[in-house]
Parts: structure tokens; C-alpha cells; sequence
């Protein structure tokens, strides 16, 4: 059972797992994608209804690239259509929607202007914000903070943690309390390298498309079983 006195506020999920689902299914890869947007909507329902101040979800990776170029422009036509699917209902729901990572020349023109209209719409909502991760890496994060600082001629020795976080995609988002990765993998995957230094990491063997309420659940309770020291000791 949830207690509701010590629920996370920022909960972060690598979505893994949708290739081995729909080759487990004699499908194509591509159909575990679109079967993970039935997970990732009733994730997001479950996390509004435990009170989650922020979920983020890790979407497409700057490593993602190298995959097969059908499946990528999969994902891009699939995201765009997710997004003009899906904002207006988040919107009624209070739904915050934002994204970290990178807007290059990689990312086709018609998915970046569906990101814009997507945060524009639900900027001034506060029930939760829904953070998609999308061309994101976390090495790239950090490298982007520092050329700003350089570009900045921010002084060596002014440069430290406050400066790096405040130069980071959204440092309005409060650093993760609890990670959870599905499909049994135990790889961070370059996901959010920063933030997560005091996050508590939980592994579950479902495969993403699977993956429902519950199980996000289960991952917050496991959360509340653990006692968060940030490096120092038992009083």
C-alpha cells in the first residue's frame, strides 16, 4: 500500500522492452511501439492519481539513431501522432507537457513544431508535468550546459554545481527520487546522468508494453521501503 505522506515528487522511467514484446508476439518491431502507448497513458493516469508532482519518460535517445532507418522514422511519425493524439486530453487533465534534449536538424521539422504546440498548450498547467525525453542523452545534457557557460564566459572559477544544474535542459524540474527501468535490463543507459546522482534505482522485469499502473505502484513502494541517506549516516 501507498503512503500517500512520502509519495516521490519526480519519478523517471527508461521505456524498455517494446522489440522483445513484439517479437515474443510474432510482430514486428515497430509494433511494440505503438503497443507501448497503452502503457505509457495509464502510467501517466496512474502516476496523476498518486499525486506525482513530475513522471518523465526516456523516448528516443540520442543513441537511437544508429537503429534501422524504417524504425526511426517510425518513432518520429509515431510521436508526432501520439502528441496531436493525446495533448488535448492531457490538457483537460492538468497535464503539464515539456521536453529535454536536443532540437537539431535531426529531429524533421513537422515533430519539433508539434512539440512546440504541445508545451504552448498545456504551459500554464500545475497538476503535473509529463517530461519527454526525446533526442535526449544525458552526456549531451552536460556537454550542452558547458558550451553554454562557455558561451556565457561564465569564469572558471564561478563554474560549479549550481551553474552546471541552472544551464541544464529544465532545471525547474527537481532531480528524480526513483528511476525504475523495465524489461530486466540493469543499464542506466545515459538517462538522465546528472540529475540522477541520489535517485533510487528499481528494475523491473516487465516488458514496457505490458507495464501498467500497478507496476508503477509496486516501484513506488519499493521506493518508500528505502532509506535515503544522500551520502551521510544514520541518526
Amino acid at each position: 500500500m501507498i503512503d500517500r505522506a512520502s509519495v516521490p515528487r519526480h519519478v523517471a522511467v527508461v521505456m524498455d522492452g517494446n522489440g522483445r514484446w513484439a517479437q515474443r508476439q510474432g510482430l514486428v518491431r515497430t509494433e511494440g511501439h505503438g503497443a507501448g502507448e497503452r502503457a505509457l497513458l495509464d502510467t501517466v493516469y496512474g502516476a496523476l492519481s498518486v499525486g506525482l508532482d513530475v513522471l518523465t519518460v526516456y523516448a528516443f535517445s540520442t543513441e537511437n539513431w544508429r537503429r534501422p532507418v524504417d524504425e526511426v522514422r517510425y518513432l518520429m511519425n509515431f510521436n508526432r501522432g501520439l502528441l496531436t493524439r493525446r495533448q488535448h486530453e492531457l490538457d483537460d487533465e492538468g497535464v503539464r507537457i515539456t521536453f529535454s534534449g536536443r532540437r537539431d536538424w535531426r529531429v524533421p521539422k513537422g515533430v519539433l513544431k508539434t512539440m512546440d504546440q504541445a508545451e504552448a498548450l498545456t504551459a500554464r498547467n500545475t497538476t503535473m508535468t509529463l517530461n519527454i525525453a526525446f533526442n535526449y542523452g544525458g552526456r549531451a545534457e552536460i556537454v550542452d550546459a558547458v558550451q553554454k557557460l562557455v558561451e556565457e564566459k561564465v569564469p572558471a572559477k564561478k563554474i560549479d554545481e549550481k551553474a552546471i544544474r541552472a544551464r541544464l535542459y529544465h532545471p525547474e524540474i527537481p532531480d528524480p527520487d526513483l528511476v525504475v527501468r523495465t524489461s530486466g535490463e540493469y543499464r542506466i543507459s545515459n538517462f538522465l546522468l546528472w540529475e540522477m546522482a541520489y535517485s533510487e534505482l528499481v528494475f523491473s522485469d516487465v516488458l514496457w508494453p505490458d507495464f501498467r499502473r500497478e507496476d508503477l505502484f509496486s516501484a513506488i513502494e519499493e521506493y518508500q521501503q528505502r532509506e535515503r541517506r544522500f551520502g551521510g549516516l544514520d541518526k
